[in-house]
């Protein structure tokens, strides 16, 4: 069994492209203009290390639930 992803979205970074929303609509949405994830924590999905990746200003964080090490965005 996969360890769990915590998923974060600064909202002073977010600028509202909406990509992490087009990228992984079953993870992200837009709310007020800003990305929201749709859990705060979820099952591993190349998905959301996708939307965490193109986010141009690095606003989505994604880490392991159980120890909070850095997965993405990739540096």
């Amino acid at each position: 069994m996969s360890t769990p992803w915590r998923i974060g979205v600064d909202a002073r970074r977010c600028i509202g492209t909406s990509i992490c929303a087009g990228t992984a609509p079953e993870h992200f949405r837009l709310v007020g203009g800003l990305s929201t994830p749709l859990a705060d924590v979820a099952a591993p999905a190349e998905a959301i290390l996708a939307a965490a990746d193109s986010c141009p200003v690095e606003a989505i964080t994604v880490r392991d639930a159980t120890d909070g090490r850095l997965i993405a965005p990739q540096e």
